[in-house]
């Protein structure tokens, strides 16, 4: 039986004529500020402080000693960062240039000195863009000529950390006659029956060649087994599992997960080598049928037809090597308590480690993998070509059982790039990519994955006969809103699928004061600027406050708030119309889940773990059932968004109230919306606004709000918000409930609980409340409970 040997103690790195205790897996970074020799780059502007580390070349050292009665030993690398080259004993084993794939040595009797020498990424991609020309990209950096994660080099919401190391795990791997070198698990489901067609490639030791070897697999819990011999190195076998249970995305239904056991025996019967995974029994593909409106894209599993309730997903920290499985935990049951769906892996980052794909599987969060490609031309010469080709058949192998991955996506706006940020007259003919996304990505998800849909791109309309971001086909970026617009602009069109498209907002106060000790905050201030990556970024959160609010001047506090309050609003326009127009629109997947440092970005889940306003806005928006008042031409539409799978009947309280909260009209109205549907209602002309500026409307139904303001917030008279503040200790628990009983309209009523403490959390967000309601707030991480602190920690609109 294979053994295996976990390399992970005894690595030093060289520094200085120094070696430091490394840890593996790890990265430079991570070592030095350990030995303090670096300071923290998420702390004020020690980002360019230590811009150094990934110019620079470095080494890791360890003594390799093993001895095995096997035939062969194996050094194995699950990811080095990135050019690299591997020396044992002081012979050059070999050399690397993708962060992204394993690497395999034959070490078999080799002993001593085990060397890695990296180089530093920037001169790796100097030889390469040498060697292919130059290309042009959305970022001063050159991220597109070396196979590591793009983001590293910096992005519009991340630092430039530009890392070297084993970042994933080393070991030695001791084998006989034989090991299992791919296992790739088609399953599928046709009617009542589950098939798992297994194909399993070899390799063999010297003596192998030539000797029986048998195939054994089994689907535990589903009484499916079968065995069979080699008659060379590859080989096919089938299994059938009568009457599966099947895997649903959250909130279609369970997750069943099967154990797959795959065992390599020699003629003796004795075990070579093991392989086990967790799968699920379901069917996807994407309809992009032509039909009146355009070109669709509609996830369907187990042939039920989905709105993808989505967020993308970044590098949860730009050190990707110290997101541990429990922080992948954590991220993602985040996302799936917001009522998510579908996380989106983006392009500029990374292929995520099998933690993060298991949590999605148990949760139910269908996975939509981009390949790494993002906004930038990429050479099809080699050396490149070969590396990606072997990076793409690496991770589709990988990943291939994981039963929440729904979708291959071959590029991050590359497509839409070629097209539309001035790149044909430059390029001048030479490879872009292309290539890659029409031609060889399709081919090897055709030959290894056929059982999952591909598509090119993202934006990608489908053909060159539309514009690659044309909204009426395929998939779509909606950023033209944030870079230009006001956030009413969202209902201009109705995206067959959005796949991206967000607004921005600082991280929470607790976060902004651990990052920037000691400074002063103002939107302007050094820090601030420093943590704010995007191009205009503070420019385009004043004008959208300044359009809604006007600018409050002097008023950090208030300046924070308002752009928080922006940003859920933002997203709501949004999410709130495209669910109205469902099943036309049939997707949207927020810009951005979280984030890789303290940084104003469009997260909903600040680079301290802390939750924006947005991230409980999402819940209520991607809740099964959700209750807006959408705006259009003709005036208000009550919408009734229902994906759940059965009907919604329910009685809709609408009013009519005027600023100082007396209602003017109502009405009830008893509505169904059927399974997976949409009702609507235009708002009946006695309960519109008569003064816009004084009057608004209020939806209320089965514990859900809507409301509607005709005119902006400084066109209203708001009156000065008054309301009361207790507090309510939990009986047995940490929890404290602060209670806001209203006296007048509170608008947008915001507890930010890090304020109370740094360690606490609200389980509320954004809160709208008419005179005589009240609002529970549950706080927990906050030990000294005091109600002037609560009021203190409270804003809402129209408030100074």
């Amino acid at each position: 039986m294979k053994d295996v040997t976990q390399l992970s103690e005894g690595w030093s790195l060289c520094h200085e004529e120094a070696l430091l205790p490394a840890r593996v897996p790890g990265c430079v970074h991570t070592d030095l500020l350990t030995a303090l020799v670096i300071p923290d780059p998420f702390i004020g502007h020690n980002e360019t402080e230590i811009a150094w580390v990934g110019r620079r070349a470095w080494s890791y050292v360890t003594e390799l000693h093993h001895s095995s009665g096997h035939e062969r030993t194996d050094l194995v690398f699950d990811g080095l960062d990135t050019a690299a080259e591997v020396v044992l004993a002081g012979e050059s084993l070999g050399t690397t240039r993708n962060m992204h794939r394993v690497h395999r040595f034959d070490i078999t009797g080799r002993t001593g000195q085990l060397e890695v020498r990296f180089d530093s990424a920037y001169d790796e991609a100097d030889r390469v863009r040498a060697l292919t020309a130059e290309r042009p990209n959305a970022y001063p950096e050159p991220f597109q000529y070396i196979r590591k994660m793009a983001c590293s080099f910096g992005w519009d919401w991340g630092p430039t950390v530009v890392t070297a190391g084993m970042w994933r795990p080393v070991r030695l791997e001791h084998w006989s006659t034989a090991r299992l070198a791919e296992v790739r698990p088609l399953v599928s489901v046709d009617g009542s029956t589950g098939r798992v067609e297994l194909r399993v490639r070899t390799e063999r030791a010297a003596n192998g060649t030539g000797r029986q070897l048998t195939l054994r697999a089994s689907v535990a819990g589903a009484g499916a087994e079968a065995e069979i011999t080699f008659e060379g190195d590859e080989v096919v076998l089938c299994l059938d599992v009568a009457d599966p249970a099947l895997w649903w995305p959250r909130g279609y239904g369970e997750q069943p997960l099967y154990d797959l056991d795959v065992t390599l025996l020699d003629e003796r019967g004795d075990r070579l080598d093991t392989w086990t995974r967790r799968i699920g029994f379901r069917t996807v593909e994407i309809d992009r049928s032509p039909d009146a409106h355009g070109t669709g894209f509609t996830f369907v599993v187990n042939g039920v037809r989905i709105f993808a309730r989505g967020v993308n997903w970044i590098p949860d920290d730009v050190l990707p090597s110290r997101v541990t499985p429990e922080r992948y935990r954590k991220r993602l049951t985040q996302a799936a308590e917001a009522n998510v769906d579908l996380v989106r892996v983006w392009g500029g980052g990374i292929y995520e480690d099998h933690a993060f794909y298991d949590v999605c599987d148990e949760l139910g969060l269908m996975v939509w993998q981009d390949f790494l490609f993002a906004c930038a031309a990429y050479p099809e010469e080699q050396p490149l070509r070969g590396e990606v080709e072997a990076e793409a058949r690496d991770n589709v192998i990988r990943l291939m059982p994981h039963a929440s991955l729904v979708l291959w996506n071959g590029n991050n706006e590359n497509l839409w790039g070629f097209r539309d940020w001035d790149w044909e007259q430059p390029l001048a003919g030479d490879s872009w990519g292309e290539g890659y996304y029409l031609g060889m990505l399709p081919r090897i998800v055709a030959e290894l994955d056929p059982t999952r849909p591909y598509t090119a791109g993202s934006p990608w309309s489908g053909s060159w006969e539309h514009h690659p971001n044309d909204p009426r086909h395929g998939t779509h970026h909606s950023w033209e809103v944030w870079n230009r617009l006001d956030y009413a602009e969202y209902r201009a069109d109705v995206p067959r699928f959005c796949a991206e498209f967000g607004w921005q907002a600082p991280p929470a106060l607790a976060t902004l004061h651990r990052a920037l000790p000691g400074e002063r905050l103002a939107p302007d201030s050094p820090g601030m600027m420093h943590h704010q990556k995007a191009e205009g970024g503070n420019g385009k959160l004043d004008r959208g406050i300044e359009h809604h609010f006007g600018l409050p001047e002097g008023d950090f506090d208030r300046w924070h708030y308002l752009a928080q309050v922006v940003q859920a609003r933002a997203v709501a326009a949004g999410i709130e119309h495209w669910r109205a127009n469902w099943p036309v629109c049939a997707g949207a997947v927020v810009w951005q889940l979280n984030d890789c440092w303290p940084v104003s970005s469009w997260a909903a889940i600040d680079g301290d773990g802390r939750f924006k306003p947005l991230y409980h806005e999402l819940r209520r928006l991607y809740a099964d059932r959700l209750l807006s008042l959408v705006p259009t031409d003709d005036g208000p539409v009550l919408a009734l968004d229902n994906q759940s799978g059965s009907a919604w009947r329910a009685t809709v309280v609408l009013r009519l109230v005027d600023a100082e909260g007396s209602v003017l009209h109502e009405a009830s109205f008893d509505l169904e919306a059927g399974p997976r549907s949409v009702t609507r209602l235009t708002v009946p002309g006695p309960l519109l606004p008569k003064d816009p500026t004084g009057q608004f409307l209020v939806a209320d139904a089965d514990g859900l709000r809507a409301v509607h303001f005709s005119v902006l917030d400084k066109e209203f008279v708001h009156p000065a918000p008054r309301y009361d503040v207790r507090l309510d200790a939990q009986s047995g628990t940490d929890a404290i409930d602060i209670v806001v009983t209203a006296r007048t309209p509170v608008r947008d009523l915001l507890l930010q609980p890090d304020r109370l403490a740094p360690g606490a959390v609200a389980d509320r967000g954004l809160i709208t409340l008419l005179p005589g309601e009240e609002a529970r707030i549950t706080v927990r991480g906050w030990t000294d409970p005091d109600a002037a602190a609560a009021r203190d920690a409270l804003f809402s609109v129209g408030a100074v």
